[in-house]
């Protein structure tokens, strides 16, 4: 890894790549974001305060545990601009995200022992799939399996009439 003497309070996009191992396309992308900043030369080339080498790795550290770049962003943006984060600084704003990512694992973890049932069923269409429909949550409502994205923007369907949930199960066996 290329070494970049102290006295150097600006890096190059290629200096930047080189030392935070992102393809300069990723640095440029990470800009157009707002999670890091640059200032142009006057030949238009950009140039990045030392400080972008830890925002760099702390976007990347990031991104490795699943946190999307919005988030991410709003994590920078309470950091002082041209100030390289500091490990007080990483951990409190990792904190904020330790129950979106205790969630994550245990979505992660029910998907990984309800694989095999998943794969013997082949089509997620059982009644009450573990992992499309987890804890039944839709069978009060409809048989079938339901996506995890619907949990959250589905809301519950007026009640229907014995008659009409009949007509519906039919309509649905028979098409």
């Amino acid at each position: 890894m290329p070494q970049i003497p102290e006295k150097i309070h600006e890096l190059t996009v290629g200096q930047l790549s080189a030392r935070s191992g992102a393809a300069v396309s990723a640095l440029h992308f990470y800009e157009s974001k707002g999670l890091i900043s640059s200032r142009r030369t006057t030949g238009n080339q950009r140039r990045y305060h030392r400080d972008a080498l830890r925002r760099v790795a702390f976007v990347r550290a990031a991104q490795r545990v699943g946190i999307p770049l919005a988030t991410i962003r709003e994590a920078l943006a309470e950091l002082p601009e041209e100030r390289t984060p500091t490990r007080e600084d990483w951990a409190r704003l990792s904190e904020a995200w330790r129950s979106e990512l205790d969630e994550r694992i245990k979505q992660l973890s029910r998907l990984r022992d309800h694989l095999t049932d998943c794969i013997g069923c082949g089509c997620l269409s059982l009644e009450n799939c573990v992992l499309s429909n987890p804890d039944d949550i839709f069978g009060e409502r409809q048989a079938g399996s339901r996506l995890m994205a619907e949990r959250v923007t589905e809301r519950p369907k007026p009640q229907q009439s014995p008659a009409a949930q009949e007509s519906q199960h039919a309509a649905e066996e028979c098409c």
